[in-house]
């Protein structure tokens, strides 16, 4: 499961801004006017939004609340402000009176904790912070953890340890600890989504750490998302085309904890191994959310078991790199 415990090491994929509609070409479909683009940071990854809108004026001020509800919603999710809710529930176990978004996430993570069979899995927090831990000094084995220490972390490992309803979070055991970061930047792009939606908006490209698309681009034409070998490639191997789809990619050299390479942000909640099959796995859906959490269960599964899923739901695309 990605662990996105450092900004902007998300993944070494790079979503081409010139492949994905930020040309700023004359505009056909909105007049003369340009698209306004905002760029920033949401959960530590970096963040990007393009909209095409007839009045500049409410651009602005669309963007503007969509800052403010960035900022919001990262005041829940975030493993790195100790004021976030997440934070307090890691700290102290328990969470009352959690806001309804982060009911709403475990809701979804618990449904894709049954589709992945375990496989996704936010109670991974434990895994990497072994791992963090371990690689951090000076002396580290490069083999890796103990494997007396992998059991001690894996034994904190366990969505079904974690109790939820609308009055209270609650984790099971000492010790156990929560990332939503490999499903709450989909679910934080899907959140912007649907406000922009709200107000009319009928073309943009919004990246929040994944990307989604509401209608087509500036020109008419589909949103194009490409997807690169590396964070410092200028070109993309794959481009894809999305018009009100989402695309969320997955890859284990977006953080490796030892030098090497052998170790990666990607574990194995089953096992605490880091995923080693693919170079990357990138998923189309229609929501952020679906895509942000399939692409890291995918990253843990052969190609027989990520064709069975993927058969099993409903207008889901899975590109593996290998």
């Amino acid at each position: 499961m990605i662990m996105d415990n450092k900004p902007g090491r998300r993944r070494f994929i790079t979503l081409m801004a010139a492949f994905a509609g930020l040309q700023l070409l004359p505009d056909r479909g909105f007049g003369s006017v340009s698209p306004v683009v905002w760029r920033g940071q949401a959960l530590g990854a970096p963040a990007t939004l393009v909209l095409n809108h007839q009045n500049p004026a409410e651009a602005e001020r669309l963007l503007r609340r969509v800052v403010v509800e960035v900022a919001r919603l990262e005041s829940i999710f975030s493993l790195f402000r100790p004021e976030s809710a997440l934070s307090e529930l890691n700290r102290t176990g328990v969470l009352a009176a959690p806001p309804s978004e982060m009911v709403e996430l475990l809701e979804l993570c618990r449904s894709f904790h049954g589709l992945g069979d375990g496989r996704f899995d936010p109670t991974i927090q434990p895994l990497w912070l072994l791992h963090a831990r371990h690689f951090l000094r000076d002396d580290a084995d490069p083999a890796g953890p103990s494997a007396r220490d992998m059991r001690k972390a894996l034994a904190l490992v366990g969505f079904d340890k974690v109790s939820f309803d609308a009055n209270r979070v609650a984790l099971g055991q000492r010790g156990m600890a929560l990332t939503l970061n490999g499903i709450a930047q989909g679910y934080i792009t899907d959140r912007i989504v649907a406000l922009l939606r709200d107000a009319g908006v009928t073309s943009s490209l919004v990246d929040m750490g994944e990307n989604r698309a509401i209608g087509n681009n500036a020109q008419g034409a589909p949103w194009r998302i490409g997807l690169a070998q590396s964070e410092d490639a200028t070109l993309p191997d794959m481009v894809l085309d999305i018009t009100d789809r989402a695309v969320a990619t997955s890859a284990g050299a977006g953080f490796q904890f030892d030098r090497a390479g052998k170790f990666s942000h990607i574990l194995d909640p089953r096992t605490g191994l880091s995923a080693r099959r693919y170079v990357r796995v990138s998923v189309v859906s229609e929501d952020a959310a679906t895509a942000d959490a399939l692409s890291t269960a995918f990253s843990l599964m052969d190609e027989r078991e990520v064709e069975t899923l993927r058969a099993s739901l409903r207008n889901v695309e899975v590109y593996l790199r290998a």
